[in-house]
Parts: structure tokens; sequence; C-alpha cells
């Protein structure tokens, strides 16, 4: 069981942006093509922007043209959880992270082999430990 991390509002309106506590703590989403990640070609890690978690490997990440960063699987399938959203009128599956329940994005199961999931994430929910 992954340990949680537990913060109060004014705790991660502190740690974080503007955007990125939109993002993250409000269930938001960056404009397609406008994250930071969304072209990166870099070798490295993945880690959840709020508390560092490692979520994505760059080796799973590809182009999906979608507009934001793309992976076929996650790191560590226990570091990302998955829950049911029914906002905006569609039935999606977002992705939060298991360690502090910040939210990356989506997962969709139109992506590539092996695994033939997209996990879409927001850039603003990332940072990228390059190798």
């Amino acid at each position: 069981m992954v340990e949680k991390v537990v913060k109060t509002e004014a705790q991660w309106r502190e740690q974080l942006s503007d955007e990125e506590f939109y993002i993250c703590r409000e269930k938001g989403t960056e404009r397609a093509f406008t994250g930071v990640y969304n072209q990166e070609k870099s070798t490295g890690q993945y880690l959840c922007k709020c508390c560092g978690q490692v979520l994505f490997d760059s080796e799973s990440k590809y182009d999906s043209g979608s507009g934001w960063p793309s992976f076929f699987q996650a790191l560590d399938k226990t570091a990302i959880d998955v829950h049911r959203d029914t906002s905006h009128g569609m039935i999606r599956d977002e992705i939060t992270c298991a360690r502090c329940d910040a939210h990356l994005g989506h997962v969709f199961p139109d992506g590539p082999a092996p695994t033939g999931l997209r996990y879409c994430v927001n850039s603003a929910s990332l940072d990228l430990q390059k190798s």
C-alpha cells in the first residue's frame, strides 16, 4: 500500500503555481498543445508534481496527436489510481496519483501496443527527472 501524502489547501497553494493547483487539486485541464512536456523527447522518469511519486518512464511516452503528453503504460500500476469520471457530459476514466490524489488526466483504451492504453496527462501534473 502506498503511504498517503496529505496537505491542507493552503500548503498545496504555497507549493504549486495557480495553474498547477487548478489542474492537480481542482481537476482542471491545460489547453491542448500548450504543456511543456507535450513534445518533450528527453529520456528520464516523469514524477507527480505534487509529491514526487514516479509515474511514467520516457520509454512509454509517444506522440498521440492529442496535444497532451501520452504514455502507453504506467511505470508501476500501483502508483496510479483510476476513477470513473462523468463530468462534462462524458464517461471517462480519470487517473490520479495514488500517493497524494493529484489529478493527472485520463486513461483511454485507444493507445498503441503492447497495452492498448493511452494515459493522457497534463504537463502541469508532472516533473521530468532526466537521466
